[in-house]
Order: C-alpha cells, then sequence, then structure tokens
C-alpha cells in the first residue's frame, strides 16, 4: 500500500555498460518499481559511494555486467514511502538507512526511489542526518565485523591501520564503544586530528615514525595487540608478524598486493597462531550482519559514533561522485544528495 501516488518515472542515475565514470554514467528518467512481496519502496535522501560501486562500474578484476542497465549504489537513506505484501504498512513513512540495495538486483541508491527487501532497510535514529545514514553500510558493517568477528573486545588492544579511512574511521569508534584500547596509523596530521576527535588512544604516523617500535613502546610488551582492522594487507604484513599476540588476528577487508598474492609470512603466523581473516561485507554471515545492525543502532543512538563526509554531490555529479571515490584523495565518503 502507499500513502500517496508518485509520479510514474523519477530521476536516476545508471549505466548500460563499464567503463570510466564519464563514458559510461548517464542521468535520466527510468520508471518507478513496485514494491513486490517482503519488500518497501524507499524514498531516496542520499546516496553512498563505495569502493566496490566504482569497482563494478569499471569492471575491476574481472567483473562482469550483470544486467543490462544498473542503477549504482549499496548504501543510501531516506524515508519508507510504499510496502508490499507481507510487510507492515506502519513502515510507511519511517525513516531508514539502506544496505545492499543492489546486491544481487539491478538498480541501487543512486535513483530518487529504491525497491529493497524490507530488512534491508534499517530505522535511521532521529539524531542522524540522511546524508549520515548514508555511509553506515559497508563501512560500518565491514568495520564491525573486523572488529567483533571472534567476540568481546572489551579490555583489548586494537590495531587499526588507516583510521582516517571511511572503514577506519568507524572501526576506531566502534572499537572504543567496544571497551578497547584503540591504537591506528595515519599518513597525515589532518588525519591524526580527525581521529583523536573521536577518542583514539594513540595515533602513530607510519610516514615518520617506526610503527612496530611505536606500538611495542606503547603496549610495554614485544607482542601487545589483541586484533588489527587492516586496511591493506600486503604492506602490514611485517607489522602484523611482529606485535600480535599468540592466537590473535588479523581482519582485513584490503589485499593490497597488486597481483593479489601478498607474501605471508607464514612460519611466523604458524606459531603464534595467528589468524588472518578476510572480511567483504556481501557475503558475510547473516548473523553477522545483524549483529553488526544492532550494535551499529545501539552506537548511533548513544552519540557513539560520527560520520565523516569528504564531499556532497547532486544526482547529476554521480559520475563526478565515482571519479573522486577512484581518486584516493577522498578522506570520508562521497556522498550523493537526491531529494
Amino acid at each position: 500500500m502507499t500513502t500517496n501516488q508518485p509520479a510514474k518515472t523519477m530521476q536516476a542515475a545508471w549505466y548500460e555498460q563499464q567503463g570510466a565514470a564519464r563514458d559510461v554514467i548517464h542521468t535520466g528518467e527510468m520508471q518507478i518499481l513496485e514494491p513486490a512481496a517482503n519488500e518497501v519502496r524507499v524514498k531516496v535522501y542520499a546516496s553512498g559511494v563505495n569502493p566496490s560501486d566504482t569497482k563494478s562500474r569499471s569492471g575491476w578484476g574481472g567483473i562482469t555486467l550483470a544486467y543490462p542497465r544498473v542503477i549504482p549504489h549499496q548504501d543510501g537513506s531516506g524515508i519508507v514511502e510504499s510496502v508490499g505484501a507481507g510487510v507492515s504498512s506502519d513502515r510507511i513513512g519511517e525513516r531508514v538507512w539502506i544496505y545492499e540495495a543492489q546486491l544481487g538486483r539491478p538498480f541501487g541508491t543512486a535513483a530518487e526511489f529504491v525497491v529493497v527487501p524490507s530488512d534491508h532497510a534499517i530505522p535511521l535514529p532521529e539524531n542522524t542526518q540522511f546524508v549520515e545514514g548514508a555511509c553506515l553500510g559497508v563501512p560500518a558493517m565491514t568495520a564491525h565485523r573486523c572488529l567483533f568477528a571472534d567476540g568481546s573486545i572489551n579490555g583489548q588492544t586494537i590495531l587499526v591501520t588507516g583510521g582516517a579511512g571511511a572503514v577506519g574511521y568507524y572501526a576506531v569508534q566502534l572499537a572504543k564503544w567496544g571497551g578497547a584500547m584503540v591504537i591506528t596509523t595515519v599518513s597525515r596530521p589532518e588525519q591524526a586530528d580527525l581521529v583523536r576527535a573521536v577518542g583514539v588512544d594513540h595515533v602513530i604516523n607510519y610516514k615518520t615514525e617506526n610503527v612496530i617500535d611505536r606500538i611495542q613502546t606503547i603496549t610495554g610488551q614485544e607482542r601487545g595487540i589483541d586484533r588489527i582492522v587492516d586496511v591493506d594487507l600486503s604492506a602490514n604484513l611485517d607489522v602484523a608478524a611482529s606485535v600480535l599476540k599468540p592466537n590473535s588476528s588479523v581482519n582485513t577487508y584490503n589485499i593490497g598486493s597488486p597481483d593479489n598474492r601478498p607474501a605471508i609470512p607464514a612460519q611466523t603466523f604458524l606459531v603464534n597462531g595467528t589468524v588472518i581473516r578476510f572480511v567483504l561485507v556481501y557475503v558475510m554471515p547473516e548473523i553477522a550482519k545483524q549483529d553488526a545492525i544492532r550494535d551499529i543502532t545501539a552506537a548511533i543512538e548513544t552519540k557513539a559514533l560520527q560520520h565523516n563526509i569528504a564531499k556532497r554531490f547532486s544526482l547529476s555529479e554521480v559520475a563526478a561522485a565515482h571519479e573522486a571515490q577512484d581518486s584516493g584523495k577522498l578522506v570520508g565518503k562521497a556522498i550523493v544528495e537526491i531529494n
């Protein structure tokens, strides 16, 4: 059912072939879809851009075009405008954040409306703006899995490499929310200021300091790290091999190696009982996703999470938003504001 009848068409950004953003992304009118059973239609207010969105568009790593036309972006936020069979009409008018909008589907959040499974539209706390809600999905859920895959982190010492990045920024905050002492690495003074503002305990500039020596000094022991949330497995393997406690873990969401084959110090990790966990939000166990949603919501409601928006774009500027994401220069999220 619906509260009102929207126009039959909507403005959307899409591509029909893979390639450079400006060459393949178009903006124009498309038909508005009706929600099927157990789905909701959301009027989108903000759409978040992630590396996986731009990689899918470019064909990175052999990714193929799965549909004749694709509206990109997995993350977003907005207001539930209509519901399909099996979904309570009480959801109409609800503020939500969206995750995995385009997973296994052709149409994501880079449009005025999006249809998603009802359980992928999560109530957005009133203390959170739509542009902030569009930041959550991939980065916050990835950070949560990296931190909590092995259980509670209360009282542990966590290393977050790249704490000013989209995932790292949430990992620092969720680690503090979970009761850990948090060490993070950055490459520039402004990044250090960013993570200090959200309560990180120790910041190491890996461009100017010896990361291993600093960690050992901070922890007061040769091996003082319980878990690592890692932004670049290849670049940080030596650090992990030197500072992790026995039976601890590296939880990485980026391999880093150009040939997809990082040289792992296997013997060191073997005798130390180190676990290397690769984290990709799209294949996380369902229970891990639900745990992440529960904890992210709780952290937001208690004002334990801040959100770092690097730059905002309009719907007509989706190609520019993809270029900004691919530039490697953003510190924070690229957000497309729509309604």
